[in-house]
């Protein structure tokens, strides 16, 4: 499925360099997982990396829990994953991703991947949540959104442990 996607970039943080490989990889991870969830709109998402700090005051704003995280979802509609929006809803604008990188960078360390694997896991993650799926709800919903952020991790040729 070849559909149109606008990723708009931006960088809060000064801990890690955000290199043309790296937008590479998070716009890969990003297109890969509209295809594999079928997703056929010309569409648009916007990325953020900061780090624990700007994240942690994300998280403190819009959830209510002063702690850093890995990645932030906001959507900008609510999308089950059984239709698509109009093609002409919100410029056909997913939402927000934001990415810690600082965190990205710690957790790789920790599960003993690379950081380029561990950005492209909360890529996919994210974008499963901004097209309605969740994990928080209930064990088969967790199940069914691991089992997606593997197959995407598959098609993206990187190892999909979790």
């Amino acid at each position: 499925m070849k559909n149109d996607v606008m990723i708009y970039f931006e960088n809060t943080q000064d801990k890690l360099p955000i290199t043309y490989r790296l937008k590479l990889l998070v716009r890969h991870a990003v297109c890969e997982t509209l295809d594999y969830e079928g997703y056929a709109n010309d569409c648009g998402v916007s990325v953020t990396f900061t780090d624990n700090e700007g994240i942690r005051e994300l998280n403190r704003r819009f959830r209510g829990i002063d702690a850093p995280t890995d990645v932030l979802s906001f959507p900008l509609f609510d999308y089950d994953g059984t239709e698509e929006p109009p093609a002409d809803e919100f410029e056909n604008m997913l939402g927000d991703v934001v990415l810690s990188l600082e965190r990205a960078a710690a957790q790789a360390e920790e599960y003993g991947h690379s950081f380029e694997r561990e950005v492209a896991f909360l890529t996919v993650h994210s974008m499963l949540h901004l097209l309605g799926y969740d994990h928080v709800n209930s064990e088969e919903e967790e199940m069914d959104m691991r089992r997606r952020q593997r197959a995407v991790l598959e098609r993206m040729g990187l190892r999909a442990e979790e």
